[in-house]
C-alpha cells in the first residue's frame, strides 16, 4: 500500500514536494490574512501530525535536498517535533497554526514561520543551525524561546506578540544565544518581552518597535549581552525598559524614543558597561531616569529629555555630549533621589575638563559646594556662606580682590576726613589713611599705623569691623586657595 493513502489532496502535494524541496502554494492571492484562516477548506489543510511524520522519516531523492516548504496553508493539530532532530529546512509561511507548536529541545536546520498566525509557540531550548525567522507573524498567545541557540540571525520584523492574559511574557527570549543579529524593526508586544541573560553576538535593531504594559515592565533585557549595537531609534515603550547588569559593546541608539512609565522607573539601565548611549531628540522621558554604577564611555544625553527624578550615583563616563553650559546640566544632579551625591559633581567636572572647558568645571564645582552646604549644621552653613560671598569657595578669588579694594575705600575715606588722634604726639608717623586701613584689614602685614594711632568713638567701631573683616577675608582665601591647590 502506498503511503500516500490515508492523505488527502492537499497532504498529498506536501508529500510529493518535499524530497525535492519545492514549494507548495495554497494561496488563491498573495494579500490573504492567514488570521482569517479558518474559513479554508479542506483543500488547503494539512495534518500537523503528517507534517511531523513527513519530517522524521525524511524521504530522500537521489541528488535532491529534501525541504518543507508550505504557503498559505490551514495546520491543524499540534506540531510536535519535541526534542527531534530534523535535517530539513522548515518554512511555513503565510500559514495558519491552528494547534500551539512544541519544539522544545528540537534541533533543526532553518526555521521559517514568516506571515504565519499562530496560537502561541513553544521551543525552550531548541537549537538552529541557520535562520530563525518569524517576520510578519501575529502570535495571540506567548512564544517560548528559552534558551534557544541560533546559529544564525533571528527575524522578527513586523511580528506582533499579544496573550489572553499577561501572566507570563509574550515573548521569551531569556537565555538565548543568537550568534548574528537580532532584527525586529516595528515589532508589537502587546505584553512583557523578555530577554534577561540572552546573548546576541552581532545587532539588535528594533527601530519602530513598540513595547506596551504599561503596569510593568515591558521590555526586561537584565544581563543582555551584545557584541554591537543596539539600534532602537523611536523605539516607544510604555512600561519599564530594564537594563540591568547588561554589556553592550556598541551603541545603545535610543534617538526620538518615547519612554513612559509615569510614578516609576521608565528606563534603568543601572551597572551597566555600554560603549556609547545616546538619548536625543525624543520626547521628555515620563518616569524616572536610572543610570547607577553605569560605565559608559561617550554619554549623549540632551537635558530637555531628562525626566524629574535622575539616579547617577557612581555613574561614570569620559565624554559628555552634546557641549552644553554648566548651567544646563546642574539640574540633572539635583534631580538624584537620594540627596547630595559629590560623585557626580566630579565626574561632570572631569567631563568637562576632558574638552578644556575650565570655566565649566568650576562652576560645577562650585555647584557642588554650595550643594554639600545644605547638609551641614547651622554653624558650617553660615560658614559657608561667608566662604561663598567672599571668594567663591576659592573658585572666584578676584572676589577677595573687590571686598578688599571696597574695604580699603571706605576706611581710607572715613579715616582721610578725620584722622584719629596718635597714641604718642611726639612719635607718631605722619597719617596715612590708606595704610592705616590696609593695617587693619591686613592680619600679617604691618606698616606702623595701627598702634600708631589710637582710634574713639565711631572711629574705634570702625577700626573693629575693618579688623574682623579682614580676618574673616584672610581665612576664606586661605580655605579656598587650599582646595584648589588640593584638587589641583
Amino acid at each position: 500500500m502506498s503511503e500516500t493513502n490515508d492523505l488527502t489532496p492537499a497532504e498529498v502535494r506536501v508529500w510529493r514536494a518535499f524530497p525535492r524541496g519545492e514549494s507548495v502554494d495554497f494561496r488563491a492571492a498573495d494579500d490573504e490574512d492567514p488570521a482569517l484562516g479558518n474559513t479554508w477548506g479542506a483543500e488547503r489543510t494539512v495534518r500537523a501530525s503528517v507534517l511531523r511524520t513527513l519530517l522524521i522519516k525524511a524521504p530522500q531523492e537521489e541528488g535532491e535536498v529534501a525541504a518543507l516548504k508550505i504557503t498559505g496553508a490551514r495546520i491543524t493539530g499540534v506540531l510536535n517535533l519535541d526534542h527531534a532532530t530534523i535535517d530539513a529546512a522548515i518554512e511555513l509561511t503565510h500559514c495558519l497554526f491552528d494547534g500551539v507548536s512544541d519544539l522544545n529541545g528540537a534541533q533543526l536546520r532553518r526555521l521559517d514561520l514568516s506571515e504565519s498566525a499562530l496560537p502561541g509557540l513553544t521551543a525552550e531550548g531548541v537549537r538552529i543551525q541557520g535562520a530563525l525567522r518569524l517576520t510578519g507573524c501575529r502570535a495571540r498567545g506567548p512564544v517560548r524561546l528559552g534558551g534557544a541557540q541560533v546559529s544564525g540571525a533571528l527575524f522578527m520584523e513586523r511580528a506582533e506578540f499579544r496573550a489572553a492574559n499577561d501572566s507570563e511574557p509574550v515573548l521569551q527570549l531569556n537565555q538565548a544565544a543568537i550568534e548574528a543579529d537580532l532584527w525586529a524593526p516595528e515589532m508589537r508586544a502587546h505584553g512583557q518581552v523578555r530577554l534577561t541573560g540572552a546573548t546576541v553576538t552581532g545587532r539588535i535593531n528594533i527601530q519602530d518597535a513598540v513595547f506596551h504594559k504599561p503596569d510593568g515592565i515591558a521590555l526586561d533585557a537584565q544581563n543582555l549581552n551584545v557584541g554591537a549595537h543596539v539600534r532602537a531609534r523611536c523605539l516607544r515603550a510604555r512600561g519599564r525598559v530594564e537594563l540591568r547588569g547588561s554589556r553592550i559593546t556598541g551603541r545603545l541608539d535610543l534617538l526620538h524614543a518615547h519612554l513612559s512609565h509615569p510614578s516609576d522607573t521608565a528606563l534603568r539601565a543601572s551597572s551597566c558597561v555600554i560603549g556609547e548611549l545616546w538619548l536625543r531628540r525624543g520626547d521628555r522621558i515620563e518616569g524616572a531616569l536610572n543610570l547607577r554604577r553605569s560605565h559608559i564611555e561617550i554619554l549623549t544625553l540632551e537635558p530637555q529629555m531628562l525626566p524629574d527624578q535622575v539616579y547617577l550615583s557612581n555613574l561614570s563616563y569620559t565624554v559628555l555630549a552634546p557641549h552644553e553650559p554648566a548651567e544646563s546640566r546642574l539640574p540633572m544632579l539635583e534631580r538624584e533621589g537620594e540627596g547630595y551625591e559629590p560623585y557626580g559633581y566630579e565626574q561632570l567636572t572631569a567631563a568637562y575638563r576632558h574638552v578644556g572647558d575650565d570655566d565649566a568645571a568650576r562652576l560645577v564645582q562650585l555647584a557642588k559646594q554650595r550643594r554639600r552646604r545644605t547638609t551641614l549644621t547651622w554653624y558650617g552653613r553660615l560658614w559657608g556662606y561667608v566662604q561663598d560671598a567672599t571668594v567663591g569657595y576659592g573658585f572666584r578669588p578676584l572676589r577677595a580682590a573687590v571686598w578688599l579694594l571696597s574695604l580699603m575705600a571706605i576706611g581710607s575715606i572715613a579715616y582721610g576726613l578725620d584722622h584719629p588722634r596718635p597714641t604718642k604726639v611726639d612719635e607718631a608717623p605722619e597719617f596715612n589713611p590708606v595704610f592705616y586701613t590696609l593695617d587693619l584689614l591686613l592680619p600679617i602685614i604691618n606698616f606702623g599705623q595701627e598702634s600708631a594711632f589710637a582710634p574713639a568713638g565711631w572711629h574705634q567701631w570702625l577700626s573693629y569691623a575693618l579688623i574682623i573683616t579682614g580676618w574673616v577675608l584672610a581665612t576664606t582665601i586661605v580655605a579656598g586657595v587650599t582646595r584648589s591647590v588640593n584638587r589641583q
